[in-house]
């Protein structure tokens, strides 16, 4: 399911919504014209086996702190749809999580809810994981991401998403939000657990920094929150 717009308006233009989606294709843009994008993720990416090592594979020991990766990680992506699809739920989410936190609140808990993500990602690989599974690079802006599905689907549960449903044929349905993030997030429940059980099938996807940061942005959400958002047009 691909998530096109919601039916909830804003008060102002969310200009950190726009600004977090132009500062992560602007490191995009830099990732697919300088060196390749594969020397990039290995030298910017976040290894949690930087916390408890060892490190194995070959380049896993670019000279760069752990926690100064965890910020760089967090604007990286490792292909076109990979970035795509972040930044389209970004900005059908983003927009009206900003609007109930206001401009510095919502990218400083932004920030906050990737580090969450990052964070339970770790603790999961660390310690279900094996040394190789610890030393993949961790990229992309999916479990800040996360944190603002998470809050919107506190904040917002009956508005509406228009959503392309792809099965055999493309259908067009509007779908209430409580249903398309709840799918969502058992989503990455499902896939988790699995990923758990057999760490091949999971595709070198962080279903884990999905799901914490989705709690993340749940729980705190109405604790930083100055206002409601607008409520949904119909």
């Amino acid at each position: 399911m691909l998530p096109l717009r919601d039916n909830v308006p804003t008060r102002t233009f969310p200009i950190i919504t726009v600004g977090i989606i132009a500062a992560n294709i602007i490191v995009w843009i830099w990732e697919v014209t300088g060196t390749s994008v594969q020397t990039d993720v290995i030298h910017y990416g976040y290894y949690p086996c930087k916390i408890d090592g060892p490190c194995v594979g070959p380049g896993l020991h670019a000279e760069i702190p752990w926690y100064e990766n965890t910020f760089t990680s967090m604007f990286m992506h490792g292909g076109w749809a990979h970035i795509g699809f972040n930044m389209l739920f970004l900005w059908i989410f983003g927009n009206n999580v900003e609007d109930a936190l206001g401009r510095v609140r919502f990218l400083l808990w932004y920030i906050a809810g990737g580090l969450a993500a990052t964070l339970v990602q770790t603790f999961v690989t660390l310690h279900f994981g094996s040394a190789t599974d610890a030393s993949i690079p961790n990229i992309g802006a999916s479990g800040a991401i996360a944190a603002v599905l998470g809050a919107y689907f506190v904040l917002l549960p009956n508005a509406r998403v228009l959503t392309a449903i792809f099965f055999i044929l493309i259908f067009f349905q509007e779908l209430p939000a409580v249903f398309f993030l709840g799918f969502w997030f058992l989503f990455q429940l499902w896939q988790g657990g699995f990923a758990i059980v057999q760490p091949e099938a999971g595709g070198g996807v962080a279903f884990f920094a999905h799901i914490g940061g989705f709690v993340f942005g749940a729980l705190t959400v109405r604790l930083v929150a100055i206002r409601r958002p607008l409520m949904p047009q119909y």
